[in-house]
């Protein structure tokens, strides 16, 4: 009676076993093909085509050794700042250009020096992966952020450097000059242009053609501008306008940034429910962190530099939840990252987990915003 049901499970097995063996094959089949043409060649070729064979396997240890992990990835990385006490009282701050406003000087903006470091952890302890050679070139033609491995931490720098992008774009047009009125400050107006600068560029280019500047050296030269106008800044050379209507447009701005990131989520959510096969799904993950991870550091800098304002406007509460949501946010560390149905019981969906959180702290950055514009 169980003779039917054995033979049927032995031929499913046959025929898997059998598919295995084809699959294997096909991919075999192009090494075994050059294995047979290097043979058949002479002692110079052979030579030439193994060393540059040796060369791109040495080339692409390097390359997975390099993204493999984030080195120096620390959740709790703002306890290495000391926020506390960075804020000036209103009857401390010194007038600038004769102005009455209410404007820190001499004092290093913790702002600015969270931002420079997080420059550092980008390009200086780790490499920048998303204009390395190889990474560019994909994996035999299909781009790396297309395929399930070796992305990850591209895309985590990549969402990093979007929130050092936003705070550079605040620093000049506002944080860094005297009621957005006065000329913008050099430093500042040169480090957001090289913090701008295309994330993709090798050193050479065919289209232009010729040598280029490449990403981690523009963004190195954002990060040393960075910290230059934080050494005049703590000798009154220069001036940190901490008033309360740039704490709000601050807060804004961070706000309306994360909010575009959300609808990215959402979108790669509804588009595709395959789960742990969404091969694209990783990269949204690890870019929505690496924002997160960046702005945990900034606005807990932003708390410090804003002490004043934040204790007179009565936000302080606001302010602990909102930082406290960010760092519970940094808890996930997903092995493979599933964008499954949002009620299925099988394959998680952790792109609207990530996306929960987003909202939870842009719900609060929206609330103090609400409370510092009363």
């Amino acid at each position: 009676m169980l003779d039917p049901i054995i033979a049927f499970f032995e031929r499913l097995f046959t025929y898997i076993g059998r598919g295995i063996g084809m699959l294997i094959a096909w991919i075999l089949w192009p090494f075994l093909a050059a294995g047979r043409w290097y043979r058949r060649k002479g002692f110079i070729l052979r030579a030439v085509v193994g060393g540059l064979v040796l060369l791109f396997v040495v080339l692409y240890a390097i390359f997975i050794w390099r993204v493999l992990w984030i080195r120096d990835l620390d959740p709790d990385y703002v306890t290495a700042y000391n926020m506390k006490g960075l804020g000036i009282n209103a009857n401390d701050q010194t007038a600038v250009e004769e102005s009455t406003s209410t404007t820190k000087t001499c004092k290093r903006s913790a702002i600015v020096d969270v931002t420079a470091d997080l420059i550092d952890l980008n390009v200086n302890k780790n490499s920048w992966i998303s204009s390395t050679l190889l990474y560019k070139a994909g994996f035999f033609g299909l781009s790396w952020d297309a395929t399930p491995f070796l992305d990850n931490k591209a895309s985590f720098q990549r969402g990093v450097q979007q929130a050092i992008q936003r705070t550079s774009q605040e620093l000049v047009d506002t944080l860094g000059r005297v009621r957005g009125t006065s000329a913008a400050d050099t430093d500042l107006d040169r480090a957001r242009g090289r913090i701008q600068y295309d994330q993709y560029t090798w050193y050479f280019s065919l289209s232009p053609f010729g040598p280029l500047t490449p990403t981690p050296s523009a963004y190195r030269e954002g990060m040393d501008r960075l910290r230059a106008f934080n050494d005049r800044l703590e000798s009154c050379e220069a001036v940190f306008d901490a008033r309360s209507d740039n704490l709000i447009r601050f807060v804004d701005r961070i706000a309306s940034d994360i909010g575009s990131t959300s609808a990215a989520l959402r979108d790669r959510s509804d588009l595709s429910n395959a789960g742990w096969f969404d091969m694209r799904a990783d990269n949204q993950f690890w870019f929505t962190y690496g924002q997160l991870y960046a702005y945990y550091g900034i606005l807990k800098a932003a708390r410090g530099d804003f002490a004043d304002v934040i204790k007179s406007r009565q936000v302080e509460d606001v302010w602990e939840t909102m930082e406290e949501q960010l760092r519970t946010t940094l808890e996930l560390d997903p092995v493979i990252v599933s964008n499954g149905k949002e009620d299925g019981w099988i394959m998680p969906t952790h792109l609207t987990t990530i996306g929960f959180y987003l909202l939870r702290v842009r719900s609060n950055l929206v609330e103090i915003r609400s409370i510092l514009d009363r």
